[in-house]
């Protein structure tokens, strides 16, 4: 078997704290191929002229594939790794209804549940006044409670978001649905079916290195983690390379 060069590796950079890559870093984990990762800090880093020449528009994830390409966004990032292995079962062959319902699940999540939450980041990362700031998160509240009345009844008494075995909506999910435990929106033991995902997901090997990796702690993998490389490193490989 040819062992890969650190340079051919997958190398996801993942915001902390808290940021939505983390559904990548648990993806990649499920997918069982080497890869590395680069921590960029929320806001300072993120917001840097230097990240900005991995991601223009400032935001994590991004990803340089084992090629050199780079992606940016959730979604294509997700949906990347799928690819890699359909065997795996994360994703499935596009053009068919189970690839087509697995896309319609990730959208959701992305414009519904993920912006539900966006009130409650502007409102802790702004200075507002008080009125100001109880209009944003009744609104953000509101919509919220929503997106997990949807979910739970899309999800019904299923083990996974899509039926029998777990997808990349499930990876995405954990990584925005544990903003809850911050905010404290909704008690999500009113739903069941999702209480029942997340508790199931939290229990995840893969969830749990994820977890351990954010914070810094010791972290086994279940996967294909090959260690973290610091930024700098990655833009001076770049600056070789052009």
């Amino acid at each position: 078997m040819k062992i890969p060069r650190d340079n051919d590796l997958p190398l996801l950079f993942y915001g902390v704290p808290s940021g939505c890559s983390f559904g990548s870093i648990v993806a990649l984990e499920w997918l069982g191929r080497p890869y590395r990762l680069c921590r960029i800090e929320l806001p300072e880093v993120v917001s840097s002229d230097a990240y900005k020449r991995i991601n223009p528009v400032g935001e994590t994830p991004a990803m340089r594939t084992a090629a050199g390409d780079f992606i940016r966004e959730s979604l294509a990032i997700l949906h990347y790794i799928g690819a890699q292995d359909l065997d795996r079962g994360l994703t499935f062959a596009q053009g068919t209804p189970a690839f087509d319902r697995l896309n319609q699940v990730l959208a959701y999540l992305n414009t519904s549940l993920f912006d539900a939450y966006s009130p409650f980041w502007y409102a802790v990362e702004h200075d507002l006044e008080v009125t100001e700031k109880k209009v944003l998160t009744d609104y953000g509240r509101a919509k919220v409670r929503k997106a997990h009345a949807d979910l739970e009844a899309m999800m019904g008494d299923q083990p996974w978001l899509l039926g029998e075995h777990r997808t990349l909506a499930d990876a995405y999910f954990i990584g925005i649905a544990r903003w809850n435990e911050y905010q404290q929106v909704v008690d999500r033991r009113d739903y069941p079916n999702l209480q029942r995902l997340y508790d199931q997901l939290e229990a995840d090997a893969a969830v749990v290195f994820a977890h351990a990796i954010e914070r810094c702690e010791p972290a086994t993998s279940a996967g294909g983690f090959m260690g973290e490389i610091a930024l700098e490193k990655v833009l001076e490989e770049l600056s070789c390379m052009a």
